[in-house]
């Protein structure tokens, strides 16, 4: 399997694992509401940064790496890794912002309310770099000289 490849298979790793730190955070913050000192002082601000430079922002890289590596002839598993990875960052992201109403108000801050928003409008352009890939470009022969 070619580099670009796995590269891609990496990148949708990490768009997985990012969807699935953030649901865990969201998750936390709507069934812990007691009143103990840990969740007092529990603030989602910082583990939102950790999970943004942990997951989403080796995963964006790892795509752009990946389309540009491929860009020239198209490839149809890169660019299809790549869309999922985009449709999972949505579909994650969709239900950590649909979940802000179910989260105590000790919780809410800016980060809270628009990370969802920002990676859900962020996944577009993942998806649509990945659509650019899935039409393959035949390659030029090789001339041969005689």
């Amino acid at each position: 399997m070619a580099i670009e490849k796995w590269i891609a298979v990496t990148s949708l790793a990490l768009f997985v694992m990012f969807a699935g730190e953030m649901l865990s955070v969201y998750n936390f913050m709507a069934m812990n509401s007691n009143d103990s000192e840990y969740f007092i002082s529990f603030s989602a601000d910082e583990k939102l940064i950790q999970f943004i430079s942990i997951g989403a922002g080796p995963a964006g890289i790892l795509a752009a790496v990946a389309f540009i590596m491929s860009r020239q002839y198209g490839s149809r598993p890169v660019g299809g890794m790549i869309i999922a990875g985009g449709v999972i960052m949505f579909i994650g992201l969709f239900v950590c912002y649909a979940m802000v109403d179910d989260i105590d108000e000790r919780y809410i801050t800016g980060s809270v309310i628009y990370v969802p928003i920002l990676f859900m409008v962020l996944s577009a352009p993942t998806i649509v770099v990945g659509a650019f890939l899935l039409r393959e470009k035949k390659r030029r022969p090789k001339k041969q000289y005689v």
